[in-house]
């Protein structure tokens, strides 16, 4: 009898799903736990009390804005958010994306910078030891280019459990972790932006050999993207 792995209900398992492998030589595992090992890893890295991943950086700014247009305005569209007109082009088109409108603004950032009013930061080019503020929302990138380098991946460092609830929903099609979708209660109209736990495990393996301190990184020779005319 050959080996043959059979695989349950898809999704994102300890993650955010019931994706399981039960093989005839070995009981069930989950894959999605390494997932879970790597946001405890973040969280232990920066400081923050917890860690959402996702497939990107961009990603995590439109869910971190959806959550907070949701919890705060109550899914209320088109409230501005300003950005600096300087940036990486997906960051308007994220916002756009959760329903809301980006306007822009001049600075000279480094690292990091606040998406207005919100307790927002895209820190898609910062990613040091201990590096988290209270009542924010950090967005950061683990793309190939940047601190942590493992080939695509995002998360959303932050500290509110009520919004922690909703992220980890949101990045998994609107499911509850651990219950198949036929047993499930849909009320939340999520993406499919969970990350895979081979790009964990990457992360996982290259977080420990990270200094702890890091500096930002220099800047991209970013367009003005308040002259384009799609954010007009």
């Amino acid at each position: 009898m050959t080996n043959q792995p059979i695989y349950s209900s898809g999704g994102a398992g300890g993650a955010g799903g019931s994706y399981t492998v039960v093989s005839s030589l070995q009981p069930s595992i989950n894959p999605f736990e390494v997932v879970r090992s790597f946001e405890r890893a973040l969280c232990d890295y920066t400081g923050a009390p917890y860690a959402v991943t996702t497939t990107s950086c961009t990603m995590a700014l439109l869910l971190a804005v959806a959550c907070m247009r949701e919890k705060l305005w109550g899914g209320n569209p088109l409230h501005k958010i300003s950005i600096p007109r300087r940036t990486y082009v997906s960051v308007p088109m994220s916002i756009i994306h959760a329903g809301c409108y980006p306007i822009f603004r001049d600075e000279d950032w480094l690292g990091s910078y606040q998406l207005m009013p919100l307790p927002i930061w895209d820190c898609a080019r910062l990613f040091t030891s201990g590096m988290f503020v209270p009542n924010t929302m950090q967005c950061v990138s683990f793309h190939w280019s940047k601190t942590l380098g493992i080939q695509q991946g995002g998360a959303i460092l932050h500290d509110n459990p009520f919004a922690d609830e909703w992220l980890r929903r949101a990045r998994f099609d609107g499911r509850r972790e651990g219950v198949p979708p036929k047993a499930d209660d849909f009320d939340l109209i999520g993406w499919h932006c969970y990350m895979a736990p081979e790009t964990a495990a990457a992360g996982l393996m290259r977080i420990g050999l990270l200094p702890k301190h890091n500096p930002p990184l220099p800047n991209d020779d970013y367009p003005d993207l308040s002259q384009m005319r799609i954010f007009r």
